[in-house]
């Protein structure tokens, strides 16, 4: 338990620093910024305690607002997300995998996988965006935003689970 918990520690203020320190200042076509914090929820294992699956949501969230000056964008997106996460890991999940499987490439399948990190993405990402706006007044700014940011967040966060499975 410590281990992991020391795990997921390093784990988040690793996403922290590549966040904060580097993708907030990526701004595609004037629209998109990579989101990669939100693969802190892509490590949690299938059995996890869901009340310590929001908290630590919350506070890799809370961190990132407090450094990209974003006040609760991040903490309310990635929260709602965690909610999500449970119900997409169990669908996405081979109906023999253990009950603390940790979510892989190996562990659920390629695809599988890729569908998990893509559902994940398309939840936080809306909700942030939508949060940000707070309006459907210019949808096609909003659509931009989303579908850029998506993208972007996207390309990244394989490339580093690309890069983790290679451990």
């Amino acid at each position: 338990m410590l281990y992991e918990n020391s795990k997921r520690f390093l784990q988040l203020l690793g996403l922290l620093a590549l966040q904060v320190l580097l993708m907030n200042h990526i701004h595609f076509l004037g629209y998109g910024s990579p989101l990669v914090y939100v693969a802190l929820l892509l490590y949690f294992p299938l059995g996890s305690n869901k009340i310590i699956t929001l908290v630590w949501a919350f506070a890799m969230g809370l961190m990132v607002d407090m450094f990209s000056n974003t006040p609760g964008l991040s903490s309310a997106s990635l929260t709602f997300t965690a909610m999500c996460q449970p119900i997409w890991l169990k669908t996405l999940t081979p109906k023999d995998a253990l009950e603390d499987m940790t979510p892989n490439y190996r562990t659920m399948g390629k695809w599988n996988h890729l569908r998990y990190l893509t559902l994940l993405l398309a939840l936080h990402h809306v909700a942030y965006f939508l949060l940000e706006s707070f309006s459907f007044y210019n949808i096609s700014d909003l659509s931009a935003s989303i579908f850029s940011s998506y993208v972007l967040s996207w390309l990244v966060i394989v490339v580093l689970e690309t890069l983790r499975g290679r451990e």
